[in-house]
């Protein structure tokens, strides 16, 4: 199985659109940096604007922490798109490539095929979110210093000691792998489906968006589902910026994630094994 997987991230690496990812993550990260440098005094202020007659704020709040969380917030929506561009493509690309009966040829089963591509695709979308850590919170410590992270709540402004912070932000960043996984086994799934990667990309973001308006929607008709959209989890790395810590609705918000994506990669599966292969 080791060795399927590494074939299958060769198959994913030596593809250019697998670069075009990383390389939109680094443009509009050095962009918010560079924005933020120039205009992060006016951010600061408006955040703080009604605290600032009561408490003196002192220290480098304009900090790599504060920047990594903004753009955090900004980039959870769009990086969905750039995640879809490889997994839509995982088996798609074998169907449009004429490979499947060269595949089921050898000596492997279909579900080691299967799973190989599941884990090559969820190892590509980790690699991405690392290289987000890397240029968001790395570079942003080393161009704007380190300190307390002020986190910006819909109904308060929470402050976290600078020893307090790394911590949440690591663990954040490994929540959002596991929800932009959920994006990758959608993608996956479709693509399993179809003989071109046009169609997986599509519906994926598609469905993303439909199932963000529904749980933005306060119509009580769509109560009933709102639990079961995965769309409801994937920003729940917020969570650990909040004070006290929920747990209990952070491994809710994991279960829910789970479920859909060994529930995507089993049916993948299933129905990758009653496939008729035809070309």
């Amino acid at each position: 199985m080791l060795t399927l997987v590494q074939i299958e991230l060769y198959k994913i690496f030596k593809k250019w659109r697998t670069y075009i990812g990383f390389i939109a993550i680094a443009i509009i990260v050095v962009i918010i940096q560079t924005a933020i440098s120039y205009e992060g005094s006016r951010t600061l202020n408006s955040a703080t604007r009604g605290l600032q007659d009561s408490f003196v704020f002192v220290g480098n709040l304009l900090n790599g922490y504060f920047v990594s969380n903004i753009i955090l917030n900004s980039l959870y929506v769009h990086i969905p798109f750039l995640i879809t561009l490889v997994a839509g493509d995982l088996m798609a690309g074998e169907a449009s490539a004429g490979t499947y009966r060269v595949l089921i040829t050898r000596p492997v089963t279909r579900f080691s095929i299967v799973t190989a591509k599941f884990i090559a695709g969820v190892i590509y979308t980790a690699i991405l979110i690392i290289w987000l850590a890397m240029l968001s919170l790395g570079l942003g410590t080393i161009l704007f210093g380190s300190g307390e992270l002020i986190s910006l709540q819909s109904n308060a402004i929470v402050v976290f000691a600078s020893n307090d912070v790394l911590w949440r932000f690591l663990l954040a960043y490994g929540f959002a792998i596991v929800s932009m996984s959920v994006v990758t086994v959608i993608a996956f799934f479709f693509s399993s489906l179809v003989e071109n990667s046009i169609g997986p990309i599509i519906t994926t973001m598609a469905i993303i968006i439909i199932f963000i308006i529904i749980s933005h929607i306060d119509v009580s008709a769509f109560q009933t589902i709102k639990p079961y959209l995965f769309t409801n989890y994937m920003d729940g790395w917020k969570s650990f910026f909040n004070k006290p810590l929920d747990y209990s609705s952070m491994w809710d918000s994991l279960l829910v994630l789970g479920i859909h994506i060994f529930g995507l990669y089993g049916l993948t599966l299933f129905l990758f094994k009653r496939k008729d292969i035809l070309t």
